[in-house]
């Protein structure tokens, strides 16, 4: 089926409404399923992306999301409602990365589960629209940062990973591959959205969106913010992640980055055809 004839319907807001108690100070240590229905699936490839999630799971946070205490005079007029939830990862010292449609404004509050189970509270410190990203400053949190890809271009049919929380299910690693390193058109949703996207064999599910794309050397390669359905709402098998020299240009002209980071922010998006 040619993409043109299946632009379909996107389950593009992967971040839902959630309620639940995030106040405890100390959780069950994580653990992280693999998933590997999405190509490629088993042999060699699957074991070892299994041995690279356990290198990459401690930079990959889950997130609760609290709209900005509204105060009348000095005083909190109550406490934050819950707006959404989703998944990140550790960019640099307690900043986090995640979708712009997960963090939805800056100011909202966030509680973060670390790889130790912790919660950790923060804040969204900005927040553009028009590429979906976003970036959260965690308090007392100090864990390693994702490693990210030299060279973000990749081959069709590439193996790729991501880490992710759908709702109601545990963490997981989801093992995929790359369709196409361009979608070839602007995608539009609830006031976000994004200009281009790396398109993926991958089953994400609501929930995922902020979540950690890596490659098979466990170097960051993108960010995930969508899933794709047919016109009749079946998926896909298809994901869109926002590639890294964005998300460098946006965490470079927002905060402190690395010299990694700065390298990425120089290059373009744009990659051969494959």
């Amino acid at each position: 089926m040619r993409k043109q004839d299946c632009i379909l319907a996107f389950l593009l807001l992967l971040a839902g409404c959630v309620g639940g108690d995030t106040n405890q100070a100390l959780l069950e240590p994580r653990t992280i399923d693999v998933d590997a229905a999405a190509e490629p699936a088993g042999g060699v490839i699957s074991s070892h992306i299994q041995q690279l999630q356990a290198q990459t799971g401690p930079s990959y946070v889950t997130l609760v999301v609290h709209e900005q205490q509204k105060r009348a005079g000095s005083k909190a007029t109550g406490s934050p409602d819950a707006l959404t939830s989703g998944s990140g990862f550790v960019v640099s010292n307690g900043i986090i990365m995640t979708a712009g449609h997960v963090a939805v404004k800056r100011g909202n509050s966030v509680d973060a589960r670390a790889s130790d189970g912790r919660i950790y509270a923060g804040k969204v410190i900005a927040v553009k629209p028009e590429n979906d990203m976003a970036l959260i400053k965690l308090r007392g949190f100090n864990a390693a940062a994702v490693t990210p890809s030299s060279n973000h271009c990749m081959q069709r049919g590439a193996p790729v990973f991501s880490l992710g929380k759908p709702h109601a299910r545990n963490d997981t690693a989801r093992i995929g591959s790359v369709n196409s390193m361009s979608f070839g058109r602007a995608v539009k949703y609830s006031g976000f959205g994004y200009p281009d996207a790396i398109e993926l064999r991958l089953a994400t599910k609501k929930g995922e969106s902020g979540g950690p794309l890596f490659d098979d050397k466990g170097q960051l390669t993108g960010m995930l913010v969508s899933t794709l359905s047919d016109a009749n709402g079946r998926p896909l098998n298809l994901a869109h992640a926002i590639s890294t020299p964005a998300l460098a240009q946006f965490l470079c002209s927002n905060t402190k980055c690395s010299t990694n980071w700065q390298q990425l922010s120089r290059q373009s998006q744009a990659c051969p055809a494959t």
